[in-house]
């Protein structure tokens, strides 16, 4: 019993330094990462919370709170190779499930959501989000309610997510809609903040890029047909022009 717990111990060490560059030794982690402190006094608090000790639970918790800055309730269910880069800010609700080898980083809030506001009927019902396996979420994003980011999912920063993340999704904006293609690769596979360089455009903007472009190609088809010759640019004008508003006119 002793060496699993040293070994899971060991384990979560290892996940930090093999995320974070900037941690050069088992000691730094051990000594000064918050994420590994939070992590182990919620393990503690956890096992409390599961044989009832509900109310020592809580304490525990908040005590690993005060000194971290991370809010880990007792009753969440957090798996193995667990990391919060930097840390602070973070919270994780009651009912919240997190798989093996997730990041979170700061700011992040995996927030519970039913549509009942009495707090006597929450008791017991599942209304905080369930992370699987491998995923990433960027600092400041918002994960709320009882669904699921699936397996290797990517979640940009600042994000508010509202509805399930098919897996190997990357999603960003507010609220989150997937970017990109859906990968299928290893849920090991690490991105710091969730996201790479072609991915943090937010999709509405995406949107608007589009309908720019149809109304360019319509534009130049009315003018074709008007017998003219001049052909924009791809750009639409910010004040209408007769042939503008004709285009307008006919969609």
């Amino acid at each position: 019993m002793f060496q699993r717990i040293v070994g899971r111990i060991q384990e979560d060490v290892d996940a930090i330094r093999a995320r974070d560059p900037a941690a050069r030794s088992r000691a730094e982690v051990i000594l000064f990462y918050p994420s590994f402190h939070a992590t182990l006094v919620h393990r503690v608090a956890h096992r409390l919370w599961l044989r009832q000790w509900r109310l020592v639970a809580r304490g525990l918790s908040q005590l690993g709170r005060f000194l971290t800055g991370i809010e880990i309730h007792p009753g969440a269910q957090i798996g193995r190779r667990f990391f919060i880069d930097h840390g602070m800010g973070v919270v994780i609700g009651e009912t919240a499930e997190i798989g093996d080898d997730v990041t979170l980083y700061h700011g992040v809030t995996l927030g519970g959501l039913l549509p009942s506001v009495d707090s006597a009927a929450q008791i017991g019902v599942k209304r905080h989000p369930t992370l699987a396996n491998g995923v990433i979420v960027g600092a400041g994003a918002q994960i709320l309610g009882p669904i699921l980011v699936a397996e290797g999912a990517r979640v940009g920063a600042n994000s508010v997510v509202v509805r399930p993340v098919p897996p190997g999704a990357t999603v960003v904006g507010i609220p989150a809609g997937v970017v990109g293609e859906v990968r299928h690769d290893r849920p090991e596979t690490f991105v710091p903040y969730g996201t790479v360089r072609d991915q943090v455009i937010d999709p509405l903007l995406r949107q608007i890029e589009a309908l720019n472009v149809r109304v360019a190609e319509l534009g130049n088809r009315l003018a074709a047909l008007e017998g003219g010759t001049a052909e924009t640019d791809g750009r639409v004008d910010l004040l209408p022009t007769a042939s503008s508003r004709a285009v307008g006119a006919g969609l």
